[in-house]
């Protein structure tokens, strides 16, 4: 057999396609050696870098995206090297990917676009892994942060899945910087009520409740003075895992206690008046309903 370092088309140039498919059959199967070998070095590869980087101050965030990106960068040259052995010329496919890379840059620029989001995001960190965040008006806890893509776990357990120029383009609610957490209630009395009677009716409630923390301390103030309710203000300060628990508590208590005590929670009402033009221009009273003649 002659050298296999020939090209196997150097092979069937000459005629020879017995020794071309059998060089070629070779370096195929070398490459797929190559490559499945490859894939477990890989693997191996990354698991030391990360072992290596978990040793520092990177938080999960930026070791999660570096992995990915440390996964991918491996497995394209992992690609070329095989496609070498094949006999593919490296620099005849250099000039194919860069005209490749151009066409598609210009076709993916919103990928792009979400790999340089990403890199934004783990850089300048307004959030972590584990964060509990609001953003485009979704909100969820932040499970990864990838190349494309950040993935969010919603409260109903459903993954949401949002491409991270989307994420840096829109405002970010992050939620759990600080341990605690404020519950803010907007609650409408009667103007005919006690403001001081429904303010000890809910202070009662929350000083009750172990989950509201003393400091800072709760109040209710006056927030508005509305066309159809004096609008109160409920404000304390509760454990980020006991939020949403304490503020639909607050909600339920704070109606019974109003109904115990007889203060009333308005809601909109509008009066429609209706008028009857007469012929000759005038206005005619609506006629009065006649209520039914109640029997003894």
């Amino acid at each position: 057999m002659q050298d296999l370092r020939l090209s196997w088309i150097d092979y069937a140039r000459a005629g020879e396609w017995t020794e071309a498919l059998i060089g070629l059959g070779i370096r195929v199967g070398l490459a797929l050696l190559l490559f499945l070998v490859g894939r477990y070095v890989i693997a191996w590869l990354v698991k030391l870098i990360d072992r290596g980087l978990s040793r520092t101050d990177l938080d999960v965030t930026a070791l999660q995206f570096l992995r990915k990106v440390a996964t991918v960068v491996f497995t394209v040259v992992l690609v070329l090297a095989a496609l070498q052995v094949v006999g593919v010329p490296m620099t005849s496919m250099i000039a194919v990917l860069g005209a490749a890379g151009l066409a598609i840059g210009l076709a993916l620029k919103d990928s792009l676009s979400n790999i340089a989001s990403g890199v934004m995001l783990v850089a300048l960190k307004p959030f972590r892994v584990g964060d509990v965040v609001n953003i485009n008006g979704e909100g969820g806890t932040v499970e990864s942060i990838s190349i494309f893509q950040t993935r969010l776990r919603g409260a109903d357990n459903q993954t949401i899945v949002l491409p991270n120029s989307l994420v840096t383009s829109d405002s970010i609610i992050n939620s759990t910087p600080d341990v605690r957490r404020r519950v803010e209630l907007v609650i409408g009395i009667g103007y005919d009520d006690d403001i001081d009677e429904a303010r000890r009716v809910i202070m009662e409630i929350i000083d009750a409740d172990e989950r509201v923390l003393a400091e800072p301390a709760a109040d209710v103030v006056v927030y508005e003075l509305a066309a159809d309710a004096v609008k109160l203000g409920v404000r304390c300060h509760t454990g980020n895992d006991d939020w949403f628990a304490v503020k639909v508590h607050l909600n339920e208590s704070i109606k019974k206690a109003f109904d115990a005590a007889g203060i009333s929670i308005p809601y909109p009402q509008r009066d429609v008046h209706m008028y009857h033009h007469a012929a000759d221009g005038g206005i005619i009273d609506p006629p009065r309903p006649v209520l039914p003649a109640s029997s003894d």
